[in-house]
């Protein structure tokens, strides 16, 4: 175990399966979490639920489609009644569905970014907050992306729909800071998963690319990640609230 900090705690991620929600699971389990795994990949996510609890920790994984809100509600149930709590949320999912100039983006790519990367943060506040607030409050982490706070050509959709999850991270951080419930918002830059593996990362050039835009001159482990993101749903991080943090090796500060 690496610390107490979430001892008796009830954390719930979505798009824990790989990647950076893999790695935010695996390090609340560490410190004494019990985590709640919702994701599409059920093989997957009973592969990290199982090597959670073989490690000694507490983990339960829920098949979630996170643009579908009875699924939301379900998941946010499950944690629920396997744990008697929740304390945290980690709102994970996300990824690019449409590229090209706007003009050349269908309706249908439009809104699948928009129901992936906000519509499903929207239906998981809509269910932890009044979890949060059963417990007599907690943490909530929406995960906005560098793209949340610039913009970038080609993936118009994408970039509004993060660029609304910090607008939707505030305003509803204002609306519960009185039950105690901090809601805030993750600015990272690349990150090496799967994903990125599979898309800029698979080449030599555009990984050299990708580093180059971070002034550090590399990306983000998914444990560099997953320890700021600890940090956050912790109570260490108990005066944040409402913020948009980043940790993306410079990429913003340019």
């Amino acid at each position: 175990m690496m610390g107490t900090r979430f001892a008796s705690k009830v954390v719930l991620i979505t798009g824990a399966t790989s990647g950076v929600g893999a790695a935010v699971a695996r390090r609340i389990a560490a410190e004494g979490g019990a985590v709640v795994l919702g994701a599409r990949g059920k093989e997957a996510g009973d592969r990290i639920a199982e090597e959670i609890r073989t490690a000694g920790g507490r983990a339960l994984f829920v098949p979630t489609d996170v643009t579908v809100e009875a699924d939301v509600a379900r998941l946010t149930d499950a944690a629920v009644s396997e744990f008697g709590r929740l304390d945290g949320a980690f709102n994970n999912a996300g990824a690019i569905n449409a590229f090209g100039p706007v003009q050349d983006i269908d309706d249908a790519g439009w809104r699948a970014d928009l129901e992936l990367n906000l519509t499903a943060v929207y239906y998981g506040l809509r269910h932890q907050v009044p979890a949060l607030a059963a417990s007599g409050g907690g943490a909530i982490l929406n995960n906005a992306s560098q793209l949340g706070v610039v913009g970038m050509a080609s993936v118009a959709p994408y970039v509004a729909a993060k660029h609304g999850v910090i607008g939707l991270t505030r305003a509803v951080a204002l609306e519960n800071a009185d039950q105690g419930i901090r809601v805030n918002a993750l600015v990272s830059g690349a990150v090496d998963t799967p994903a990125y593996r599979n898309s800029m990362g698979a080449t030599p050039e555009g990984e050299a690319m990708v580093a180059a835009l971070h002034p550090i001159g590399r990306i983000a482990r998914p444990e560099e990640i997953a320890a700021f993101c600890a940090h956050l749903l912790s109570d260490e991080a108990s005066f944040i609230t409402g913020a948009a943090l980043t940790a993306d090796g410079g990429f913003t500060a340019r």
